[in-house]
């Protein structure tokens, strides 16, 4: 019987695995489909940043109540799995608590430490569920936001409740065993009590050894087919930020968010008509295939991580200006557009052998439409609100870059501007010397 369950344990086990390497190949060859950006300066900056806002959770925080809650949720659940290594252990080797003999009393207390982690976890989950289903947090409302509709909406859920279910099942599962170590069951090792399921132990008064035993047994493969289960899961899942926060942040700009990165092809033929020193003296000007960006091929690998580790959380959408309007605009959705054509291009690479064949669509017009990205005022307030420091600005910029320079579909008063900065150095239609005319109270 022993066997049997090291044998199923294995199958599921490397099942698992094999799920998640694949698709962690997959993801990691999409986002390699974006241009080469040169991220690795200021290496320690970097990692300062990354500690502070994805370890440390410092964005979190701006709102303290739903900061320490999902702190719980996201530490508890970190250190929670590092029992999942002995029930892997268990697993594999036909055990049950292999550590229990060489952490002797420590065991005990760790095992409440993972305990206290749980139920925090459950009731943090328990109370996200409540402002989404009953407080309604207008941010998370599809019935007011359009991209929330259908599932995204039921993600959140899911995973909230698949972690609650897997808290019960670690809880009860270790007040079963308890149970049956005080009927003196040869196989459950004495530990001693452990801190909060020792309370479910009135659950099990009078049930007899067979029961308790198979009780414990689908606690047991409940919990840890779940933590397989979610690890899996998770890569399909907006919650794949759980993963990426760490080297997203890592990568993330350095540079003050109100700085735009200029096109070097264009600053370089400025700076020769204007007889300045060009960057590269003697060099032909190098003209690149696209101006802007029209796919996610034209967006840097970066844009396209920061796609796939949107929380979905739409604290950007909810800062952002032009939405508060009624405008079109969204930069969660932005992101999530973004990604979904990422997973799109990646069925399509695993339908033609890996390579990707033209499908006739595009991320600008099939995806996100024009009318969101003229809505964008460049505020970077949805930079400034992410928490884990996601640029959705980036993507817009690229887009209207090539809508403008590549199509020239660009908006009757924004040709206004442009000829009259070419002309006057300013966006208003009058004279350099009258600028300051309002000034000495003469109208020109």
């Amino acid at each position: 019987m022993v066997l049997a369950q090291q044998i199923l344990f294995l199958a599921i086990f490397g099942t698992a695995c094999w799920l998640i390497y694949q698709r962690v190949t997959l993801i990691s060859r999409t986002i390699r489909l974006g241009k080469a950006e040169d991220r690795l300066d200021q290496p320690s900056r970097r990692l300062s940043t990354m500690l502070r806002i994805a370890f440390g959770q410092k964005k979190m925080f701006d709102r303290p109540v739903v900061g320490l809650l999902h702190f719980v949720v996201y530490a508890g659940f970190l250190l929670i799995n590092i029992e999942v290594l002995e029930i892997v252990l268990d697993g594999l080797l036909g055990k049950h608590r292999i550590l229990a003999p060489l952490l002797g009393g420590f065991y005990t207390v760790l095992i409440g430490f993972f305990e206290i982690l749980a139920l925090g976890v459950l009731l943090a989950c328990l109370l996200f569920l409540v402002r989404r289903w009953i407080l309604k947090v207008d941010r998370l409302q599809a019935s007011r936001h359009r991209e929330m509709n259908g599932w995204p909406e039921l993600d959140a859920s899911v995973i909230l409740i698949l972690e609650i279910v897997l808290m019960i099942a670690i809880l009860s599962m270790n007040g079963a065993d308890l149970a049956l170590q005080r009927l003196g069951s040869s196989h459950y090792t004495p530990t001693g009590p452990f801190l909060i399921s020792q309370a479910l132990l009135p659950i099990f008064t009078n049930w007899n050894e067979a029961n308790l035993i198979l009780f414990e047994r689908i606690a047991w493969w409940l919990h840890i087919v779940g933590i397989l289960g979610f690890a899996v899961y998770v890569t399909y899942s907006k919650h794949l930020h759980i993963a990426l926060a760490f080297p997203n942040t890592y990568f993330a700009k350095l540079t003050p968010m109100g700085t735009m990165q200029n096109m070097p092809e264009i600053t370089g033929e400025v700076q020769a008509m204007l007889g300045l020193p060009t960057d590269n003296p003697g060099q032909a000007a190098v003209v690149p295939d696209r101006f802007g960006a029209k796919d996610v091929s034209d967006l840097s690998w970066k844009s396209l991580m920061d796609a796939y580790s949107c929380t979905e959380c739409g604290r950007c959408t909810s800062a952002c200006p032009a939405n508060m309007t009624g405008k079109l605009l969204s930069p969660r959705k932005i992101m999530m557009d973004t990604r979904d054509r990422l997973e799109d291009l990646g069925r399509n690479m695993q339908q033609n052998g890996g390579k990707v064949v033209d499908d006739g669509k595009s991320l600008l017009g099939d995806y996100i439409l024009d009318e969101e990205l003229l809505a964008c005022t460049s505020c970077n307030a949805c930079v400034q609100e992410c928490p884990i420091l996601i640029n959705p600005l980036d993507i817009i910029l690229q887009l209207r870059r090539y809508r403008v320079m590549e199509e020239a579909q660009a908006p009757a008063s924004w040709n206004a501007m442009f000829q009259n900065l070419e002309t006057n150095q300013a966006p208003w239609k009058f004279s350099p010397a009258d600028r300051f005319n309002w000034a000495s109270g003469r109208s020109s």
